[in-house]
């Protein structure tokens, strides 16, 4: 079996594979369509495949598509899983739920966001809770990091500020502010929102449905774009000291990293998804990681966020240039080759094995 063989072209093509995967595995499958068209336009949804006892007291979650375009590395991960057959080897009280393209419009229009302009993983506050978070480095970044031109002399214009404001602060404070999260501005990059967004409403609803019965539950969410080619970094959004750090060490080994220690790839942000779950399933004992697989260099992928935010914004979605925009902004979230592909394939199937051992450790 290739396992380059479960990885898409696109998301009609990933959504297909996976539900005839899951099918094939004997999972009860779900589906909950999104409001928009996609591209084409067809018809987006999120597919929720179920394997395992119903009332399942462990339950390990695999969410693939949180920032839509990333969903070719999840979508893969989770096929191949499905393929290989390792749900007949799941035991008997440990089941699993596959959500695939929890933000279905982000995936199909190759973009990092929801159809709001959302970052999902910024959206998960609360927003009754008085102001919302304050990113300084990116209010004074704001027109640099998103202008409302693309051309050769503004885009030196803007690598100008911003690579001064570099010299003057550093890469990683450039990095914190481009990335942190913002919501000053809807148009921009790395917005939180002003409420819930669609997906999360929609995963919040998953949540509740399917896992009111759990009492320990393992999350992998699956992410591109940080760090070297086909790497899987660790990620968990707990201090080292915390419980959750410490399972999830149990689990997966010492090279797991904290967002919030600072030893992560990634930037601490506010709102994401992981941070938001206990919140959602108080009643269980909740482990999370992120596997972070690394695709191109760091600056090369925030220029491809910034080209596709301008694009939408301001461009031609049917231009010669909007086609380039699209294929830069692709390659820099999906390693659309084999031994990426190989990568991801064989860092999730290590990953999910220890997660279901976790889930077994106490029974």
């Amino acid at each position: 079996m290739n396992s380059a063989d479960a990885f898409s072209a696109d998301y009609q093509q990933a959504r297909a594979k996976f539900r005839e995967a899951a099918a094939t595995a004997g999972a009860k499958l779900e589906s909950v369509a999104n409001p928009n068209p996609g591209p084409d336009g067809g018809t987006l949804s999120t597919d929720i495949a179920w394997i395992g006892p119903a009332e399942a007291e462990a339950v390990l979650v695999m969410i693939s598509g949180t920032h839509g375009i990333e969903g070719f590395c999840g979508s893969g991960a989770q096929i191949d899983w499905l393929n290989r057959g390792e749900a007949g080897r799941l035991p008997g009280h440990v089941a699993i739920m596959m959500i695939h393209a929890v933000n279905p419009y982000g995936f199909a229009w190759l973009r990092r966001v929801t159809e709001e302009n959302v970052d999902l993983n910024r959206n998960w506050i609360d927003f009754n809770a008085g102001p919302l978070p304050v990113n300084e480095g990116y209010a004074e970044l704001r027109e640099a990091i998103s202008p409302a031109e693309w051309t050769d002399a503004a885009r030196a214009a803007t690598a100008e500020v911003l690579g001064g404001y570099i010299a003057a602060h550093g890469e990683a404070a450039y990095i914190a502010a481009l990335t942190g999260g913002q919501y000053i501005d809807e148009a921009g990059l790395f917005y939180g929102g002003r409420a819930p967004t669609w997906a999360r409403a929609n995963q919040t609803a998953i949540f509740d449905h399917y896992l009111g019965g759990a009492r320990r539950i393992g999350i992998i969410d699956y992410h591109t774009g940080l760090g070297p080619w086909g790497y899987a970094e660790q990620i968990v959004m707990e201090s080292r000291g915390e419980p959750g750090f410490q399972r999830a060490a149990s689990w997966y080994g010492s090279a797991i990293t904290s967002m919030s220690g600072g030893d992560s790839v990634s930037a601490p942000v506010k709102g994401d998804g992981l941070s938001g779950t206990p919140q959602l399933l108080a009643h269980a004992e909740v482990t999370g990681v992120a596997l972070e697989f690394g695709t191109l260099p760091t600056r090369q992928v925030a220029e491809s966020l910034r080209a596709d935010n301008w694009l939408h914004n301001h461009g031609d979605l049917n231009s010669p240039q909007a086609r380039a925009i699209k294929a830069d902004i692709r390659a820099a979230f999906y390693g659309d080759q084999d031994d990426w592909k190989g990568m991801v394939a064989g860092q999730s199937l290590l990953a999910t094995r220890q997660a279901i051992a976790g889930l077994s450790g106490s029974w």
